[in-house]
């Protein structure tokens, strides 16, 4: 009788590891076969990145539009921001509606700051199903092995989120 336990314990461990974590947001530490993910900070490193794309757009009442681009040319680093607002009507905006944009060449202390704002947060493989309703954000992240479909960036938490935020209205203010 023990033997014929044993190898369906086997198989129940072997089926429990490879599809441990698919239901859920994953330990970090114990990534699951099927689901791949990269984590910016260990598995991205800062010399990989070449554009980062941050876009929130809201087309409710008081509609508006803010978006946030990093990336590396002719090597220079550079930032673009654009702000768009319909105050008491909706969206989705348009240029026309522009408040606020520009460029910005950084210095390599900020290119590192910026990447640090990302730290911890993971890069999936890139979802461009029509969603309705949602405003974002939406960010993508391009870096060296992204094989044109791990382009998917989350932020570890809201405040990492607000912080790159905060990061980036200061830089639109120069």
């Amino acid at each position: 009788m023990k033997m014929k336990i044993l190898p369906s314990v086997i198989l129940c461990v072997l089926i429990a590891a490879l599809t441990g974590g698919c239901g859920g947001k994953e330990d970090h530490g114990m990534r699951s076969v099927f689901h791949s993910e990269r984590i910016v900070g260990e598995d991205v490193r800062l010399e990989d990145v070449s554009e980062f794309v941050y876009t929130y757009e809201n087309i409710n009442y008081n509609a508006e539009y803010r978006r946030y681009r990093f990336w590396v040319e002719d090597g220079k680093y550079l930032f673009f921001h654009e702000t768009r607002k319909r105050e008491n009507d909706y969206g989705p905006t348009t240029p026309d509606d522009v408040t606020a944009s520009g460029s910005v060449e950084l210095t390599a202390e900020e290119w590192t700051a910026f990447f640090s704002t990302l730290r911890g947060g993971s890069v999936t493989k890139r979802s461009d199903g029509a969603e309705s309703g949602g405003a974002g954000p939406w960010t993508y992240l391009y870096w060296k092995n992204d094989k044109d479909k791990y382009q998917e960036y989350e932020f570890p938490s809201v405040a990492d989120r607000t912080a790159f935020e905060a990061f980036c209205a200061a830089l639109a203010e120069r």
